[in-house]
């Protein structure tokens, strides 16, 4: 079982780290080339000074990797390692410089993260029902493996072992072009009147909400993951080329968003497996505290388990909409449950 960790990147998903594994009993020293972000990182997880760490973790640029890598080998020379970067083909890459070290240093990647980064936004719970993407060298010894794959389980991730090219090729498609799209989406609202952006709903909301994220962060997943990127940045411009030769033609317009509905359906559901098909039960409130603690009050009473909502609500209006995303027997048992003690309820929507 681990004892004694360091982690070298005190940001977001280091700190995360750190908070969860002290939780657990894990002595954690963090370490930053900023003394601010080490300082802060260090307070929040109660960290101290960690001597011949178990586990060395590296959790910062992969640009950023060759410059501390060979430090910590001559302070740790005993260690496990591993990083927790969002490509791996560069990391493999720069291990293998190093004389026998793939027997002891695991790519890893947590598919976990937040819209804002830094030790600030840290959570002990951020990789918790997330998938841990390890992708170890033939020559990786068997007591590395479990460390690493200890830390992940504990941290209450899933551990997926892939090739180093399959992660790449894999986190382009599912991570890195969407992030890449919404941020390409969100720009085009620049110069937006404000009265306009005062009807955004929460299609906009949705598909801009990974926009936000840190530009710093992404232009160095972007660079270092480009291989892959380009060829499905080329497929999307192919695609957008043909939906704008298609706007006289609705048929081929609904080509097009037809094949997105059917690309959409393979995202699993949010335990795994297939998508659920959720049933969709509209409600309208008065805008004043307390309508929507009452509503799941009324929930909790009735057994009913809400998978998702939605609020829309325009300024100056009195009212607003709160649409809940549940089974359709649960959305029926709901509807008539509220109906029946007053509530502004409308007819249950698949």
């Amino acid at each position: 079982m681990l004892q004694k960790v360091r982690i070298v990147g005190s940001g977001l998903i280091g700190t995360s780290i750190g908070l969860g594994l002290v939780q657990r009993g894990v002595s954690v020293d963090m370490v930053d080339s900023d003394p601010s972000a080490q300082a802060l990182a260090q307070d929040l997880i109660g960290g101290v000074a960690v001597i011949d760490p178990e586990l060395v973790i590296f959790a910062l640029p992969t640009s950023l990797l060759s410059q501390v890598i060979s430090k910590e080998i001559d302070l740790n020379p005993h260690s496990t390692f591993m990083d927790v970067g969002s490509v791996k083909n560069e990391v493999v890459l720069q291990v293998k410089t190093f004389s026998g070290l793939s027997s002891r240093f695991l790519p890893t990647h947590p598919m976990a993260g937040r819209e804002i980064g830094g030790a600030g936004s840290a959570r002990a719970d951020l990789f918790q029902g997330r998938s841990w993407i390890l992708t170890p060298e033939p020559d990786c010894r068997a007591d590395s493996k479990k460390l690493v794959l200890d830390l992940i389980t504990s941290l209450g991730a899933t551990a997926i072992e892939l090739s180093a090219p399959d992660h790449d090729a894999a986190v382009a498609k599912i991570s890195h072009l969407p992030q890449i799209a919404a941020s390409l989406l969100a720009k085009q609202l620049l110069g937006t009147p404000p009265e306009w952006m005062e009807l955004a709903g929460q299609g906009l909301r949705d598909t801009t909400r990974i926009a936000g994220s840190d530009e710093q962060l992404w232009k160095e997943i972007i660079h270092s993951n480009r291989g892959e990127i380009s060829a499905l940045l080329i497929s999307l411009q192919n695609d957008l080329t043909q939906m704008i030769a298609a706007l006289a033609d609705p048929a081929t317009i609904a080509e097009l968003i037809a094949a997105g509905r059917a690309g959409k359906a393979l995202i699993p559901g949010k335990h795994g497996g297939t998508a659920r098909e959720y049933s969709y039960l509209p409600i309208v409130i008065d805008d004043k505290p307390g309508q929507l603690g009452a509503i799941f009050n009324e929930c909790a009473a009735m057994q009913v388990n809400v998978e998702d909502l939605n609020i829309e609500h325009s300024p100056g209006q009195l009212s607003a909409l709160i649409t809940l995303a549940l089974s359709l027997p649960d959305a029926e048992k709901l509807f008539a449950h509220l109906t029946s003690i007053g509530w502004n309820v409308h007819p249950v929507r698949k």
